[in-house]
């Protein structure tokens, strides 16, 4: 579905991802881990569109993406939940969510949807009206993830969404992510720094390393499941 090859990006005269390479196969969760300023981040930017890469391909379903400015990519079906989660703070919770349907042309199926993304996180159809920026962080990252899912995307791009969370909303923002793989076929590229939870939902494992800002990639156990 996703294919990277070979890929640079550079922020300026600062080089931050050498030689990337990987691949994100269609309905799996990929993990990408490594260590703070390996360039996780930068390869979500990356695929997203967010900064272009000066050498190097994107390819999703066969079409090289690595030149397409970033709302057409959208349009292709992709959506990116940046770290730090980004809500519109002074907008209502049901406003954020009518933002993440804002391009979408089959706008009667967009009540749907809603109902359906309070499905998995039924607080934020507790607080609907409430401003999304006084919202705990465990509740912001439940929105962000959900304003990307009104898109209906095929790809979603997850970074770090377990930071600054409680452990318990971070077990169950994970199952939710789990869930949205197979209920809804929705490929997923996660992000993460706790290895442990990301591997235990992942399909396929990806690690950059600081010193080479490149990507190894392997597939986990058929069962999906890391124990201790």
């Amino acid at each position: 579905m996703l294919k990277l090859s070979d890929v640079e990006t550079s922020y300026g005269k600062i080089k931050a991802l050498k030689g990337v390479s990987m691949e994100v196969p269609e309905r799996s969760i990929v993990a990408l881990l490594g260590a703070n300023g390996a360039g996780k981040t930068t390869v979500l930017r990356t695929i997203s569109g967010v900064v272009h890469p000066l050498n190097g391909t994107i390819e999703l379903w066969g079409k090289r993406i690595d030149r397409v400015p970033a709302e057409r990519i959208v349009g292709m079906g992709v959506a990116h939940v940046p770290e730090g989660r980004h809500v519109f703070a002074g907008l209502s919770v049901l406003e954020n969510l009518k933002m993440g349907a804002y391009g979408r042309k089959d706008k009667s199926n967009i009540k749907g949807d809603l109902d359906r993304v309070t499905d998995y996180f039924p607080i934020l159809g507790k607080r609907r009206s409430q401003p999304a920026g006084t919202l705990s962080g465990g509740e912001q990252q439940m929105l962000a993830i959900s304003r990307a899912l009104m898109a209906r995307p095929k790809l979603l791009l997850l970074d770090e969404p377990s930071l600054g969370i409680a452990p318990k909303v971070i077990t169950e923002i994970f199952s939710i992510i789990r869930t949205i793989n197979v209920e809804e076929k929705t490929t997923i590229l996660l992000v993460e720094q706790n290895a442990f939870l990301a591997l235990a939902i992942a399909h396929y494992g990806a690690t950059c390393s600081k010193l080479e800002t490149s990507c190894f990639q392997a597939q986990l156990r058929s069962s999906s499941r890391v124990t201790r």
